[in-house]
């Protein structure tokens, strides 16, 4: 009969368990639509720019924050929480001036890809199962899609 509590209680935990993989599945979705398109976190030096960038903007906001509230006779416990709060404002200030730039950057190498014939414009491909609205808003506006790079198999001959 203990035998039977416990196993009820491990499936509850691999029950809670699965609900929490099934809300990470909600993200993959992101991933999904990040993998077709073009983006900073797709982009391989990109996304080693930014990750170095937000530990080096909360290593500066941290020690910043810190020296100048220990040159101000500020407590210990006061001085440890101002870094804490303004290593955390570097990081956000850091990563969204990195995505800023990089995103510029992607897009300039891609450009420049395209116009020496390094990739090929495609089309995204139309998915079904849209509303009017938006599939209307959507074929409306082709003057902000991204290009979409396609490797270009005539340079391999």
């Amino acid at each position: 009969m203990a035998k039977s509590d416990k196993d009820k209680a491990k499936t509850a935990k691999d029950a809670k368990k699965g609900k929490g993989k099934g809300k990470g599945k909600k993200g993959g979705k992101a991933d999904g639509a990040a993998s077709e398109g073009i983006s900073v976190a797709a982009h391989p030096r990109a996304a080693a720019a930014v990750k170095r960038s937000k530990g080096f903007g909360g290593l500066a906001g941290f020690g910043l924050a810190a020296y100048l509230s220990y040159s101000a006779g500020v407590p210990a416990d006061q001085i440890a929480l101002r870094a804490l709060a303004f290593g955390i404002a570097g990081y956000i200030v850091a990563w969204a001036c990195a995505v800023a730039i990089w995103r510029h950057l992607v897009l300039a190498e891609l450009r420049h890809a395209l116009e020496t014939g390094q990739a090929t414009y495609a089309p995204p491909p139309k998915q079904g199962g849209r509303s009017g609205a938006r599939r209307a808003g959507a074929e409306g506006s082709t003057a902000d899609a991204e290009p979409q790079p396609v490797a270009d198999d005539a340079g391999d001959s």
